[in-house]
């Protein structure tokens, strides 16, 4: 399983369910790696889309507690066991984690792949994501070039977990 994510300098990625900045070429590489895919997010993650709407060509999971939830084009699911059935019909490489902070930090541990985009400025931030540098188990395995949108300067980097738990297999109640 994957995760995507773009940290300020500090590791926020968020201030009042809205993303710190949106850089283009960042927005193009999600885009790009995600379409095709299984993404998973929270609900208040697909709230912040325009129209609270799915994102096209992909496979949109939402984890909410809410009971009701229901968006067309989505599959909503209410806990972990749920979610660990979901994820289990896919290809653990097509899965990408989007969001937000605490859907990030409860399927950290079972990624094997972080695609972060690091931008060189501290925002007012009130949303983070677990900092990999210090992260037992996570080294970067790949990097660009440093890049420049305006004034603000970023590097996209591949972190890689040597040790990712596998998936929990959750046994059906439904029998």
């Amino acid at each position: 399983m994957n995760v995507i994510v773009a940290v300020d300098r500090h590791w926020g990625i968020g201030f009042q369910n809205r993303l710190l900045v949106r850089i283009p070429e960042d927005q193009k590489f999600f885009r790009e790696t995600t379409t095709g895919n299984v993404i998973v997010m929270g609900r208040k993650t697909l709230e912040s889309f325009p129209n609270g709407q799915p994102l096209p060509n992909r496979t949109n999971i939402v984890l909410t507690g809410k009971p009701d939830y229901h968006v067309k084009n989505t599959v909503v699911v209410h806990d972990m066991d749920e979610l660990f059935a979901e994820l289990s019909r896919y290809p653990s490489e097509q899965i990408y984690v989007i969001g937000g902070g605490s859907v990030y930090r409860s399927l950290l541990p079972y990624c094997s792949v972080a695609h972060v985009t690091r931008i060189d400025y501290a925002y007012q931030a009130d949303t983070f994501f677990p900092d990999l540098d210090a992260a037992e188990g996570w080294t970067v395995t790949a990097d660009s070039e440093e890049r420049t949108y305006f004034d603000l300067e970023y590097t996209f980097y591949k972190y890689e977990n040597r040790n990712p738990l596998p998936l929990p297999q959750v046994v059906s109640s439904n029998l």
